[in-house]
Order: structure tokens, then sequence, then C-alpha cells
């Protein structure tokens, strides 16, 4: 894979986690093609991101030809457990990343895979916790299709450059945390990270391959701090 210029994809772009990811793409002048995945249009004209309009993400079939030619993805898709069932829960977090994972890496075999999960992701697949779980079974099934797979699991995140949180209960839980937001960082560096921070990880793990395939925050931080 050319390091010098990428084509990637991102998909969750209208969330805070995607859109953080978005504007350091966008900001990075050695990626050369951006494509969002996204169910509702997005607004943002650059020459160099292409949005597809998509619905099901369980089947990418009518759209494998816009997702050819591509170096890495960048899925940043998923939605709170709070008021969900497992069933649901496991449809959006464990079924809509293997399907991109694998039409993906059918169509670009060489493919650098960036999915975002969270602290606490339970590995063992066997936790009291449902989310962990699941999410441990989708980091799990993602590593084993792949080599070339990292698994970031950032614990508070803050947004920047104008990203906002999508979810109306997140939101006013960041409003409420802002005031004392440089105080936690101070106590728990090594539990809280950026939008921007976590965005330039994911481009620095494409590039730099690290041999740790699950990124904690202190490891996020670190990585996404670092020049290339």
């Amino acid at each position: 894979m050319a390091l010098s210029s990428l084509n990637v994809v991102i998909f969750g772009a209208t969330g805070m986690v995607g859109h953080g990811t978005l504007l350091e793409c966008l900001e990075d002048p050695s990626i050369q093609r951006i494509i969002i995945v996204v169910r509702r249009s997005m607004g943002i004209t650059d020459e160099k991101l292409h949005e597809i309009i998509h619905n099901d993400f369980t089947d990418y079939k009518a759209i494998e030809d816009q997702l050819r030619n591509l170096d890495a993805c960048f899925f940043c898709l998923g939605v709170s457990s709070v008021g969900i069932d497992e069933a649901e829960y496991r449809r959006i977090s464990y079924d809509f990343p293997l399907s991109a994972a694998k039409t993906l890496l059918h169509l670009n075999p060489n493919l650098a895979f960036c999915h975002v999960t969270g602290a606490g992701t339970d590995s063992s697949e066997q936790g009291r916790l449902m989310w962990a779980r699941v999410k441990g079974k989708t980091e799990n099934d993602l590593l084993a299709l792949t080599e070339s797979a990292w698994m970031f699991r950032p614990g508070f995140i803050k947004p920047e450059k104008g990203v906002v949180a999508s979810t109306k209960w997140i939101r006013r839980l960041y409003t409420i945390l802002k005031p004392i937001t440089p105080i936690l960082k101070a106590i728990f560096p090594n539990s809280m990270t950026s939008t921007s921070i976590l965005g330039r990880a994911m481009i620095n793990a494409v590039r730099q391959r690290p041999t740790k395939k699950i990124l904690e925050t202190s490891d996020i931080n670190q990585l996404g701090t670092t020049s290339n």
C-alpha cells in the first residue's frame, strides 16, 4: 500500500467520532480521496470528499463499484446500549461492522480496518455487561478476518473543532462536564481523549501499522499525537 497517498472510507461520519475523523482526513493533505457512507447527506463540499447515501449496512452489493481502490476504512458507526435490546444492539454493533469489513476486504484485500469500540470492551465475551460482550465478539471476529485491523477503545472523548454528539443526552452530559474537563483530564489522563486525537490515531495506525492491535485510551493519545 502506498503510504504517501491514501484513499479512505468512513462509516458513521454523521456521529461525533466519525465527524471528528472526517475533519482530520479533510485536513490531511496526504489523504487523496475520502468516501463517507451515510444514510443522510452531511452537506459538506470538498473536492476530495465523495458521499454515498446508503440505507442497508448489512448489504453493500448496490455500491460495491464505489468501494474499490481503497487503502483504509475508519468504522466509527455505533449506538449507545441505553434503552436498546440485545438483538438490535448486536445488529448495529456486530452485524454492521462485520458486513462492511467482509465486503471491503473482498474488494480491497490490502485494506486496513480501524474500528472504534470502547473502554471496557470484554474480549472474553463472557462478562455481565451485554454491550461489552457484543463489542468483544466484534473485535475478536474483525481481528480474525485480517492482520491489518486495529481496535480503538476510547474512554471519555472530548469533541473538538465544532463537532457535537448526535445523541441528545450525551450532548447534555458534555455540556455539564465542559467546565471541569481540564480538571478531569489532569486527574485521569489515561481515560480521556478527543475527537481530533482519535481521528489522527486511526490515520497514523494505517501508516505506522502498530503491532498492538487493541488500543486503549493511553495508546490512542500516544498514537494520535505522534508525527509520521
